[in-house]
């Protein structure tokens, strides 16, 4: 089956482009890059050299010189095949194997600029950050993949007439309930199954929900052995242990001591930094949220976390698929914000890496939480999530009275409206009038959150 991932239009606009240069993807292992890169390769040029630097380590010795006249003459030679500028995509897999190739790519822009190249690798952001020899700033340029958003999800399910759908809705339509339903069913279908290609597929080839828990224990099972290519002994056992603690924390601020109170902070962080790099936790990082950039208010030390896919996250949890239409959950809050969490980070432009960000303010009988916080343009706008239909708002009124805002997202399983809200909040200095727009917008809708704020 072929599956529809919408990085394959920024490949084709990478190619389109007179200016190019090398293109670096990163990810997580398993997320697709290999498959969306060569299914790009085959449809767009006439053949397609890729080097796997994992399966064959002897080519790595093609790359100890900066020659790049003399590397691509080797490659001919190796794979029997000439390498022409414009019919020709030199594929450079498991880059992270060869640092030398990462160098390389400098010289392939500055000598061979209107050579296609693409590199990738799952653990890239390990290789980058000791890289030892001159990283080549300015003459790559990166690109971000994440597992399959809803929206690809549905488009795999043979759905994409509701993704056309919900791509052209607005908020002056209505949804019949119907429809409503059967969105919200595949909703918490996408909640189990996750966005894996591997799991994905397997789902829609055999419907069996067996099929999904067995790859997904077989993808957490390898991305426990990759600990072992760039952790000590000790933190393969702490990251090990986060790998099963951080799905059952999700939506709430990560405490260290909540994690371990016999393993040292430090350490712990260390872990978890080796996580993020490995693009397998991605960090909701708390800001003061006053102006733009929301980076530049963030609090270093506060920070909640989320798994970067929630089928594997509801795998470690152990959470049977087979009893998804009958349970009740425990974690229904945890799982909403996991989602959303996942949608927003892989939102494009794909040369962008997205940060997260989330809003608190802990004080004694006067706390309050913002789920989420986006800046779209120069605005910031507040995202609260919710796991059914009604929910307080008073957080999300301190938040909008405290920065003078005029509009906010709320995200529930509710069908989708728009209203103003007017009333009264109750500030540090007395009360304040709020009055603000507030879109709700179902889990299904959370792609159009951007669009529906004009």
């Amino acid at each position: 089956m072929v599956m529809k991932r919408f990085f394959t239009q920024y490949l084709y606009d990478w190619k389109l482009r007179k200016k190019k240069k090398p293109l670096i993807v990163r990810g997580a292992r398993q997320v697709g890059k290999t498959y969306v890169i060569e299914e790009f390769g085959n449809k767009n040029f006439a053949q397609v050299i890729k080097v796997n630097f994992e399966e064959t380590p002897d080519l790595k010795r093609f790359f100890t010189t900066n020659n790049v006249i003399q590397i691509i003459q080797d490659l001919e030679l190796y794979f029997g095949k000439k390498i022409t500028l414009s019919d020709t995509l030199l594929f450079l897999d498991e880059i992270q194997m060869c640092p030398e190739a990462i160098v390389s790519l400098r010289y392939f822009y500055e000598k061979m600029p209107d050579l296609h190249i693409i590199a990738a690798g799952s653990l890239l952001d390990h290789t980058l950050n000791d890289l030892q020899y001159s990283m080549p700033v300015g003459r790559v340029e990166f690109a971000y993949m994440y597992p399959m958003c809803f929206y690809e999800f549905l488009i795999a399910a043979g759905e994409k007439q509701l993704v056309d759908f919900l791509n052209n809705f607005t908020l002056q339509q209505k949804i019949s309930s119907p429809i409503h339903q059967k969105l919200m069913k595949l909703v918490r279908l996408y909640f189990f199954i996750g966005g894996m290609p591997e799991a994905v597929a397997a789902y829609i080839e055999s419907k069996s929900l067996i099929d999904v828990e067995r790859i997904h224990e077989s993808i957490i099972k390898s991305l426990e052995f990759d600990f072992a290519k760039y952790s000590t002994r000790s933190q393969q056992i702490t990251m090990t242990k986060l790998l099963n603690f951080i799905p059952r924390v999700c939506g709430q601020k990560f405490k260290y001591v909540n994690f371990s109170n016999s393993i040292r902070s430090e350490a712990i962080r260390k872990s978890l930094d080796l996580l993020r790099m490995s693009r397998l936790v991605h960090l909701v990082k708390n800001t003061k949220a006053t102006s733009v950039p929301l980076e530049h208010e963030i609090t270093d030390r506060v920070f909640k976390t989320i798994f970067f896919d929630i089928g594997l996250s509801n795998h470690i949890l152990k959470l049977r698929l087979s009893d998804i239409g009958v349970m009740g959950l425990n974690n229904e809050g945890g799982l909403a914000e996991q989602f959303v969490g996942q949608e927003l980070l892989c939102q494009p432009p794909y040369f962008i890496e997205n940060n997260i960000y989330y809003w608190t303010r802990e004080k004694r009988n006067a706390a309050a939480e913002i789920d989420y916080v986006v800046q779209k343009g120069n605005r910031i706008i507040p995202i609260e999530v919710k796991a059914g239909k009604t929910g307080t708002l008073k957080s999300l009124q301190i938040f909008v009275a405290e920065k003078n805002l005029n509009k906010a997202i709320r995200i529930n399983a509710d069908l989708p409206s728009i209203v103003q809200v007017k009333t009264s909040i109750k500030l540090e200095k007395g009360m304040k009038e709020v009055n603000f727009k507030l879109i709700s917008l179902p889990f299904y809708l959370v792609n159009e959150f951007g669009r529906f704020l004009n």
